[in-house]
């Protein structure tokens, strides 16, 4: 590290990013096409991303004392086809004075094609949620349909669809689908993978088997510009197979994991939080293309490596995540 990047470390440490809407703003402005309120969303950590049954009052009453980064509320599996009105009824009782909000609140609703949606749309639409998570989603049609659907009912252009990638179908449409995350107008921005329903659809018995497919859906997801969740793990009991679970998967490129158990919060937020190592290294590329006579460079080396405006974008965004888990 050469004695100037020192210098602007040493003279502005953790502090490079010390405002985080401000730099939101900031980075937004070099994206063509993105607003400021989807860059906000894409940009926020999702190390954990907890499911809550609508009906259980109980759970419901107790998610603001937890620290996960977003809770999915479940109008979908999670709840009878009979229990699906008193369901809704318990979730805007439960959740519709949930002021101040850290984690993000998405509500997962039936499909609209179904006898459920559209009400479940219009409960979401009154405890004022950050993104509606479409379940089974196979085709761009569904979120230009979901998105049209939202615009009726003017929610606020901020509320984002997150589109869960759980059947075959929905595999080999996943880079059409993405591809909606270029344009604002259809709201998308995060795949949700749902492992569960794809074992089941394919007869694949061991998720180990499924990395391909895995694969397939974090590489459609960043060619769209959307976050990617990885699936759930089904033993709550098994904390070392857990554990190993959010290691593969931040390594497969996933921004986090869905979470069946407030006992997993915690080890999810650790494991897919960036380390120290990795917020220097960050940090050591952000002063360095912030010293003058780096100001006009595409290019630059910094400790022996050749370092790229890619690698500042990656830094700068790794910074924000980092500052938002504090």
């Amino acid at each position: 590290m050469t004695p100037a990047v020192t210098a602007a470390l040493a003279n502005h440490g953790a502090g490079l990013v010390t405002s985080p809407s401000a730099f939101v703003q900031n980075l937004c402005s070099c994206q063509s096409g993105v607003s400021a309120a989807k860059c906000a969303m894409q940009n926020r950590p999702l190390r954990s991303v907890l499911y809550v049954p609508a009906s259980n009052a109980k759970a419901l009453v107790k998610l603001p004392s937890l620290m996960m980064d977003a809770v999915i509320v479940d109008l979908e599996d999670a709840v009878h086809p009979d229990a699906k009105a008193d369901a809704r009824a318990t979730m805007i009782a439960g959740l519709q004075e949930w002021t101040p909000r850290k984690p993000l609140l998405a509500v997962r609703i039936n499909n609209l094609d179904g006898p459920f949606g559209a009400d479940d749309l219009s409960a979401a639409y009154q405890i004022n949620p950050d993104a509606i998570v479409l379940p089974k989603c196979e085709t761009p049609q569904q979120i230009i349909a979901l998105s049209d659907a939202m615009r009726d009912l003017e929610m606020d252009e901020r509320v984002a669809i997150w589109a869960m990638i759980e059947t075959p179908r929905a595999l080999f449409n996943s880079g059409a689908i993405a591809e909606l995350g270029h344009h604002h107008s259809n709201r998308l921005n995060c795949f949700v993978t749902g492992t569960n329903d794809l074992m089941k659809e394919t007869g694949v018995r061991d998720i180990n088997e499924m990395q391909p497919w895995l694969m397939q859906i974090v590489l459609a997801a960043r060619a769209g510009g959307l976050s990617v969740l990885d699936g759930v793990h089904n033993d709550i009991a098994d904390t070392s197979g857990f554990e190993s679970a959010c290691h593969l998967a931040r390594n497969r490129g996933f921004d986090g994991k869905t979470l069946i158990h407030p006992s997993q919060i915690e080890p999810a937020n650790h494991i897919f939080k960036p380390d120290e190592t990795e917020v220097r290294a960050a940090q050591a590329i952000v002063a360095a293309f912030a010293l003058p006579e780096n100001a006009a460079k595409g290019v630059i080396g910094l400790d022996g490596k050749m370092v790229e405006r890619l690698h500042l974008a990656q830094a700068q965004t790794l910074l924000l995540k980092f500052q938002q888990t504090h």
